[in-house]
C-alpha cells in the first residue's frame, strides 16, 4: 500500500517543530506501525537525512516505551493496542496518516516523536512501592489474599506507563496512572503500612509535575492499551480523603501532645 505521512519532526526541546512529510510507496500490511517507521528511517538514511527519532524496546506491547500519537489517538486506531502492536492492516491504501509526539508540558520533547517521561518515575520514587524485607520470595500462599483482591491488584499493575493517558486527556492529567499505581499495592496485605501516606505523596508529586487533574472525561480509559479501569480513580479518591483526615488528625496529636 501506498501511504502519506506527516510527522512532527522537532530536533530538540529548546527548537521549534513542525510536520515534515514523507511517502512510502510499499508498505506491506503484514509490517508493525515501528518496522514501517524502520522502513521510513533506512529511507531517509540511504538520503543522508535525519532518521526520525521514536521511542520503542521491547516491541511486544509490555514496555511502555513506545508512544505516539496517529491521526488524534494515543497508540493508534485500535483498541486495547500498543503502537508497536498496531500492525499496517489497521491501515489502508492512500491513507494519510498524522503522527506526532504526546502532548503535555510534563512530557517536554526531546526530539521528534521521543518525549521525556521521567515524571512519572519522579511520581513511582514519591511513594510507588512497599518496605519489605529484601532476599528470596517468600511461599505464596503464605499470605491468603481474597480472589477478587488479588484480580483487582493484577488489573492495576498492568500498567505499563507509557503516558497515553496523559496524551490523551484534555487536561493532560496522570490520575490513571497514578491510581493504578496505588491500587495495585493497596489492594494488597504488604501495601497497607504506607497505604495512606503513598496517595498523600504521589498525589502531590503528580502535582508538582505540572499534570492537570481529572474531571472525568474517560478519554484515559479509552486510550490505555491495557484498559485500566477509572475505577481506580475512585478508589484514589476516597483513599486520598481519609489520608487527608488521617494526616489532619495526626498533626492533632502531635500538636497535643507538645
Amino acid at each position: 500500500m501506498r501511504l502519506k505521512l506527516h510527522i512532527w519532526r522537532q530536533a530538540s526541546g529548546s527548537n521549534q517543530g513542525a510536520f515534515a512529510d514523507y511517502e512510502l510507496p510499499d508498505v506491506s500490511e503484514d509490517m508493525s506501525f515501528l518496522e514501517m517507521l524502520d522502513v521510513l528511517n533506512e529511507k531517509l538514511l540511504g538520503a543522508g537525512q535525519d532518521p526520525v527519532a521514536f521511542d520503542h524496546d521491547c516491541r511486544e506491547g509490555i514496555c511502555g516505551m513506545c508512544g505516539m500519537v496517529i491521526n488524534g489517538e494515543p497508540h493508534g486506531p485500535r483498541k486495547a493496542t500498543t503502537t508497536c502492536q498496531l500492525h499496517m492492516r489497521s491501515f489502508k491504501d492512500g491513507d494519510e496518516l498524522w503522527i506526532e509526539p504526546w502532548r503535555a508540558s510534563a512530557f517536554p520533547v526531546v526530539k521528534d516523536l521521543v518525549v521525556d517521561r521521567s515524571s512519572f518515575d519522579r511520581i513511582i520514587q514519591s511513594g510507588g512501592y512497599i518496605s519489605v524485607r529484601a532476599g528470596s520470595a517468600p511461599e505464596a500462599n503464605d499470605t491468603l489474599i481474597p480472589k477478587p483482591d488479588s484480580d483487582t491488584a493484577f488489573d492495576a499493575a498492568q500498567c505499563i506507563g507509557c503516558g497515553a493517558c496523559v496524551a490523551a486527556c484534555p487536561n493532560a492529567s496522570a490520575m490513571l496512572f497514578v491510581s493504578a499505581k496505588v491500587s495495585h499495592l493497596g489492594h494488597l496485605p504488604q501495601g497497607q503500612p504506607e497505604r495512606y501516606r503513598r496517595v498523600r505523596t504521589m498525589v502531590a508529586q503528580m502535582d508538582a509535575e505540572g499534570f492537570g487533574g481529572c474531571t472525568n472525561h474517560r478519554e484515559c480509559e479509552a486510550a490505555c492499551p491495557k484498559q485500566i479501569s477509572i475505577f481506580h480513580i475512585a478508589r484514589l479518591n476516597r483513599d486520598l480523603i481519609k489520608a487527608q483526615l488521617t494526616a489532619q488528625e495526626e498533626k492533632v496529636v502531635s500538636e497535643g501532645a507538645g
